[in-house]
């Protein structure tokens, strides 16, 4: 049949199951609009507040759901507004598909009003991107772009479509969505033998996990796995969930603000076993002095991941799913009840811990593990709130944590949460943010309440950027610049003003009393958290320092 540009992208969007869109019209994408208003009926749109909130949501529907997120901007600033949301899921390996329309092709190149080469500012922060200067090749590119973003290492893929060829006509074909292989079906055997005879003959083996592991879907797998090694277990920021936090063999998270048991112990084990992370600076501190004493299995499907930041002993480039599910029926049972023991044993020499009567980050973030049962998902921003809700809420499920861990952007968290209620509107969805963060794209209060979308907003307030505070207090001899933001913000108000509800918290009953209600409105709600400007996100790591240097607020006195 013959369609014109708009109608074939709508289409094909509909061919690979999309059912919501986030974004943001303008004059050069008009015509993909004008399509949307027909299908309004299949595929919803959500009107942000501003482009980057659309990017944003289009990552967090893609981490809750497993699906790929879509969004849409117009040409000029409506494209540049999306590229800070394109790089936090470039970062993280987030399937999304962003799409903005720009000038006409006669007028590329010319310096056209509102055009901007959008592929040229992207093609650091993509997986791919494509520009579609004929219509015929628009159909085959969208599909393309979709496979792409889901399969290997899933990322972000922008399609850049004049606005002459979404009203250009040509014949299309609608094709059926195919069976999407994450292309590692053909892992070495070589690589998996070697990996399990280090495993068979290590004594003191911990098992660290990432973000791979959630995005491959192998939280099965890797439970078996971890039973038959017979370790500890650790994790990354982004891989949260993929092996259950309640599970006695867990130690906490790894790194700058890692448990003192799984920094410890990972310092002190013969064998780690690297499940898709990527080894970032925040995770190793002195590459030099980590895991010093082990030797090292990197498991990964992205071979560039392989050596890049820590030399490792053996490699198993390939899905993580196919990769355990290959040695699982390889590996013999082991045990290692002594070297259990002593990790455990530090886990209850260092637990976590706070002071016990004053409403703080800690206490915030493990109410609301009370009060939904940890069945929440839990969204962030970025700082000294992010490193509590991966401190104290214990997830045992993926996809429940949704944050920014490689990009670490401020303002990801609103959005995000919108995406992912969106996707998963049965589920109870949070975003515990700072202040500071919470101002960067707080006007999406605006879009939960247009679409009635009934997100919790927890601000975690005390009237500072309280990360950069840290170290300021820490490293910078209390010099305190520009981190301080005691003004006359009313966040309360300010929710009203918008039509959501606001309620404040500045103890912990009130906080109780504030989150219970949140529960059984059924409308976004902001509260407003009062916390003291100088707590701490305990333990820590000194910036270059060996995580075995790990120190918390008794350690700081003694000095």
């Amino acid at each position: 049949m013959q369609l014109n540009g708009a109608e074939i992208l709508i289409e094909c969007l509909k061919e690979q199951g999309v059912d919501v869109v986030f974004g943001y019209p303008g004059g050069a994408i008009l015509n993909v609009y004008d399509e949307l208003y027909k299908h309004r009926g299949e595929i919803r749109h959500i009107l942000t507040s501003h482009e980057q909130g659309a990017s944003h949501a289009a990552d967090g529907y893609a981490r809750a759901t497993g699906k790929v997120g879509v969004c849409l901007a117009t040409s000029g600033p409506g494209a540049t507004n999306l590229v800070t949301g394109i790089a936090t899921a470039y970062m993280d390996s987030i399937p999304i598909v962003a799409i903005t329309c720009n000038v006409g092709v006669p007028l590329l190149g010319k310096d056209s009003f509102q055009e901007i080469d959008i592929t040229g500012v992207t093609m650091p922060i993509t997986k791919y991107n494509f520009i579609v200067k004929d219509v015929t090749k628009l159909a085959d590119t969208v599909r393309k772009a979709f496979r792409i973003a889901r399969t290997g290492r899933p990322g972000p893929v922008l399609i850049d479509i004049p606005k002459d060829i979404t009203s250009g006509v040509t014949e299309y074909h609608r094709e059926e969505l195919g069976k999407y292989i994450r292309g590692t079906d053909h892992i070495n055997e070589e690589e998996i033998t070697r990996a399990v005879h280090m495993m068979e003959e290590a004594e003191r083996p911990f098992v660290f996990v990432g973000g791979g592991a959630v995005l491959s879907g192998a939280s099965r797998e890797l439970f078996e796995f971890v039973e038959k090694l017979d370790a500890p277990v650790t994790d990354t920021l982004m891989g949260k969930g993929a092996f259950p936090g309640t599970d006695p063999r867990y130690t906490g998270m790894l790194g700058m603000h890692g448990t003192k048991a799984s920094n410890y112990g990972v310092s002190e084990c013969d064998l780690l076993v690297v499940l898709g992370a990527r080894f970032s600076d925040r995770v190793t501190g002195n590459t030099e002095t980590f895991a010093k004493n082990a030797k090292i299995i990197q498991i990964d499907i992205d071979p560039a991941e392989i050596n890049k930041n820590v030399i490792i002993d053996a490699q198993v480039v390939g899905d993580i799913r196919s990769a355990l599910k290959q040695i699982n029926k390889r590996l013999s049972a082991q045990r290692h009840g002594a070297w259990l023991e002593t990790v455990e044993g530090y886990k209850k020499k260092y637990p976590l811990k706070y002071h016990p009567d004053a409403l703080t980050g800690p206490f915030i973030v493990e109410e609301i593990y009370r009060q939904t049962a940890g069945d929440a998902l839990i969204v962030t921003e970025v700082g000294q709130h992010q490193m509590w809700a991966a401190q104290y809420y214990k997830y045992t499920k993926p996809r429940t944590l949704l944050t920014s861990g490689g990009l670490g952007t401020m303002g990801y968290g609103l959005g995000a949460a919108l995406g992912a209620k969106t996707g998963r509107p049965d589920k109870t969805v949070v975003n515990i943010a700072g202040d500071g963060c919470f101002r960067m794209n707080m006007n999406e209060i605006a879009t939960a309440v247009r679409h009635n979308i009934p997100v919790i907003q927890v601000v975690v307030n005390n009237h500072v950027l309280g990360m950069v505070r840290q170290w300021q207090d820490l490293f910078y001899d209390e010099r305190y610049s520009a981190t301080v933001l005691r003004d006359a913000v009313d966040f309360v108000k300010l929710a009203e003003a918008m039509g959501a509800a606001g309620i404040p918290a500045s103890s912990q009953e009130e906080f109780k009393n504030a989150f219970r209600q949140a529960l059984t409105m059924n409308r976004p709600v902001v509260i407003d958290c009062q916390i003291d400007s100088d707590d701490k996100v305990w333990p820590m790591v000194a910036p270059g320092a060996a995580i075995s240097e790990a120190f918390d607020e008794e350690d700081l006195a003694k000095k």
